[in-house]
């Protein structure tokens, strides 16, 4: 037990200082410009994006010190995220049915990339810790939706963090690696929620997705089939009534 919490603290920490440490140094380098990482935010207030890459590089290192498989599945969250931050930046389609609509129509959007980027990275996931082929799709399936769904919340400053620190928190009571993942994107998260917060800096696309996917295969780690499978069928439906979880999270706290 003693060991257990030992390990998960050390993630923990590890994780919050690589995103702190992160976050710092991108502000005082701001690569490319600082206009190339402002944004908008929902009350028109400027903001930086540099949490979103730093949250994304601290929970990709983390999670491969567990398991350097779900580490490069967490970063390759990260970058389909940065890409569509990037090259989706003036589209204001959201959901998965808008850009599938899209692509019917011959368009391959930004999210479209990022959907197929992102399943491709949970199914690796799935590959790596389960062995069944069922296991391996659901797998991916969670992880997937994981990252989608810390995405939908990501409707105004802090949800987004603290969606991550509420759902990974019951993760840290399991044993296993599953309990140190969930660590790593918790730390993550907890290191820019006060600047998320004070409308400093926001996650993006970037660091929802990956902070999502590593919460995603951190349920992965701890969880059967019967666990995967609800976990699925939770995140699928939350991905179909994608607009309710939204509005939900913009009300949420006031």
């Amino acid at each position: 037990m003693i060991d257990r919490v030992r390990r998960n603290g050390s993630a923990l920490v590890l994780a919050a200082a690589l995103a702190r440490t992160g976050l710092t140094a991108l502000r005082a380098l701001s690569p490319g410009g600082r206009e190339r990482w402002e944004r908008q935010n929902h009350a028109g207030r400027t903001v930086d994006l540099y949490a979103g890459p730093a949250c994304a590089a601290a929970a990709a290192a983390g999670t491969a010190r567990v398991r350097p498989a779900v580490g490069l599945a967490v970063l390759a969250a990260g970058t389909c995220g940065a890409y569509d931050d990037v090259a989706g930046a003036g589209d204001d389609r959201r959901g998965f049915r808008a850009h599938l609509a899209a692509l019917r129509d011959g368009e391959v959007t930004s999210g479209t990339v990022k959907l197929f980027g992102i399943s491709a990275a949970g199914l690796a996931v799935g590959a790596a810790l389960k062995e069944r082929p069922l296991d391996r799709v659901l797998a991916g399936v969670v992880v997937a939706g994981a990252a989608h769904f810390v995405n939908l919340v990501d409707v105004r400053p802090g949800r987004a963090a603290a969606a991550v620190l509420a759902l990974g928190a019951p993760g840290l009571l399991r044993a296993g690696p599953g309990a140190e993942t969930a660590a790593v994107a918790m730390g993550a998260a907890a290191a820019v929620l006060p600047d998320d917060l004070a409308e400093r800096t926001m996650l993006g696309d970037t660091g929802a997705h990956a902070l999502g996917a590593a919460l995603g295969a951190a349920v992965v780690a701890g969880n059967g089939r019967t666990g995967l499978a609800a976990h699925a069928f939770a995140l699928v439906a939350a991905a179909a009534l994608g607009e309710r979880v939204s509005e939900a999270a913009r009300r949420s706290l006031g």
